[in-house]
């Protein structure tokens, strides 16, 4: 599971999981965070998912691998 949190500075990935703000978390498959791009992120972090927040967690997500089942 990754650990996504926003805080005052926006929202961004939390490796440690101990940053500071309101966290959500994702697989780490990458077609868990396309159906979370969609709205439910947004959602569980109560906030707006800006433009540079969401370049920011698409370019994480390409790091992901696909789902890989059958």
């Amino acid at each position: 599971m990754v650990r996504i949190v926003r805080t005052a500075d926006g929202v961004q990935v939390d490796p440690t999981g101990k940053l500071a703000g309101r966290g959500a978390y994702l697989h780490d498959k990458r077609d868990c965070w396309v159906r979370g791009m969609r709205g439910a992120l947004a959602n569980a972090l109560k906030a707006e998912l800006t433009a540079e927040d969401r370049v920011q967690l698409e370019d994480f997500m390409k790091t992901l691998p696909a789902e890989t089942n059958g």
